[in-house]
């Protein structure tokens, strides 16, 4: 294949990467003036990225520069998502920023770096190309965290967030080489082949630390540590992009490496993503009992819900990978619209950040209340919301693959993640009521709060089925 061929098959990251580069170039030269139109043209952009993969030459499946990058359909799923849920956190950014007084035109330009990243992480099937994607995306998301530079939290958050990423990237960097050096290959296909004949511990030893680096993107436990920090650090819808797309394309290059490159030794990893699944679940569930700030108590939901998703990784099976996707596809939405709700939690002095500023909401804006109702009953997993149909399908695959040990201990985690949420519910209808918030919060935050909800409740006869038929596609293709 010519380079021009490859490169026809790259039209979304190709086309991302110049216009994020004209977008860069055009708030340079305009000192920073129109920070809002860039917010919409980075929008547009994403927009224009999602025509190319259902038309066109990168629409179809192929596997291009030398077997490094795949367009094959479950790379497609992942870049929908993930720019969509790009889309929708730039929306859930404008008020915020306006106010704070930190809507600066890198905002958006770090945005689409980091999805470039994303788009990269999903598609690569070479060990060179996952780590290019994966620290495109990083070092966007290092700096995002610190974008309020005035702020020490804001700051305290970005350098945390390096520090241990770096550490992470090493270990990532460290497997990859062991795996190389065992394999002599760096291409999935290639190692996978390799595998079946390679030093077995050598190649053991790689993927661990291999597994160790891309749980850390996750926020899987124990590599977790930096996610309450910079969560409750950064600017929230910051956050709320970082508990959204990064994750999402996380998991997505974790089920793709596991599933391609080391088919032939699932025995061997099995074991470590189930325990890395149950310690997320565990850590998740028992150590958001005790957060007082609803940034935080997000944040160890996420390490919760990374444990989840990790059930249908650890299956190892077409139906497994296909639960992974429909998991973090319906979070996606739960969190982003969780993150609407927040963003509402604003008085005169400023964001308030406290659950306890959540008393008796269902008196003072009852609307609010149901929302953030509907997105926490949903998040515990409660029939029929969308939420339920997340972690049925992880759980069926699971099961489905005998893992009935690690099942158990899903439902387990979810019973003490529901005295959480219920915690937070029971004082939002029962307590009694806290200064009431402002009203002021942006037309697109309150829209994407109420399409989120609205979504969780009728999912079962809108996204659940779509997400159903289009993941298992997905999934198919890395089974091929």
């Amino acid at each position: 294949m010519t380079l021009l061929e490859n490169v026809s098959f790259a039209v979304p990251e190709i086309f991302i990467a110049i216009a994020t580069m004209g977008l860069l170039m055009f708030g340079v030269f305009t000192n920073g003036k129109y920070a809002r139109e860039l917010n919409w043209g980075a929008i547009a952009v994403l927009l224009l990225a999602l025509y190319p993969l259902f038309f066109g030459t990168a629409s179809q499946p192929a596997s291009i520069f030398n077997n490094a990058f795949s367009t094959d359909g479950f790379a497609k799923f992942s870049k929908a998502v993930i720019y969509v849920g790009a889309i929708f956190s730039i929306l859930l950014s404008g008020h915020f920023m306006e106010r704070e007084k930190i809507n600066r035109f890198e905002y958006p330009v770090l945005i689409l770096t980091s999805v470039l990243g994303m788009s990269l992480m999903v598609s690569s099937t070479d060990l060179i190309s996952l780590y290019l994607g994966i620290e495109l995306q990083s070092l966007s998301l290092y700096i995002l965290a610190s974008f309020n530079r005035d702020s020490r939290r804001s700051t305290e958050a970005g350098l945390k967030y390096f520090v241990l990423g770096a550490l992470s990237s090493c270990l990532l960097l460290y497997g990859a080489s062991l795996v190389y050096g065992f394999t002599g290959a760096t291409t999935f296909p290639a190692i996978a082949e390799a595998g079946l004949t390679a030093n077995t511990a050598g190649l053991i030893l790689g993927l661990v630390f291999l597994i160790s680096g891309l749980a850390f993107k996750v926020s899987a436990a124990p590599f977790h540590m930096w996610t309450p920090d910079v969560y409750e650090g950064s600017p929230t819808p910051v956050t709320a992009f970082f508990a959204a797309a990064p994750k999402f394309a996380g998991m997505a290059l974790f089920a793709r490496l596991m599933v391609e490159a080391f088919p032939g030794i699932i025995d061997q990893w099995q074991p470590v993503v189930i325990m890395i699944s149950i310690l997320s679940m565990a850590i998740g569930a028992f150590s958001a009992i005790a957060q007082t700030n609803i940034k935080r108590l997000m944040a160890y939901s996420s390490i919760g819900h990374m444990g989840y998703a990790l059930m249908g990784v650890a299956a190892g099976t077409e139906q497994g990978i296909s639960s992974v996707l429909i998991y973090m596809s319906i979070y996606m939405i739960m969190t982003l619209g969780t993150f609407g709700c927040i963003l509402a939690m604003r008085r005169p002095e400023g964001m308030a950040e406290n659950i306890s500023d959540l008393a008796g909401l269902s008196r003072t804006q009852p609307g609010l209340a149901v929302m953030f109702t509907v997105f926490f009953f949903s998040l515990m997993g409660i029939p029929p919301l969308a939420g339920f149909f997340a972690k049925f399908y992880v759980f069926i695959a699971a099961i489905d693959a005998g893992l009935y040990p690690l099942a158990i201990a899903g439902a387990l985690a979810s019973a003490v993640a529901a005295y959480y949420y219920l915690s937070v519910i029971i004082k939002i209808w029962v307590s009694e009521p806290a200064p009431e918030f402002e009203r002021q919060v942006g037309q697109s935050v309150k829209g994407i709060a109420v399409a989120a909800s609205v979504l969780m409740v009728v999912g079962i006869f809108t996204i659940v089925p779509v997400l159903n038929t289009y993941a298992s596609a997905a999934a198919e293709t890395l089974f091929r």
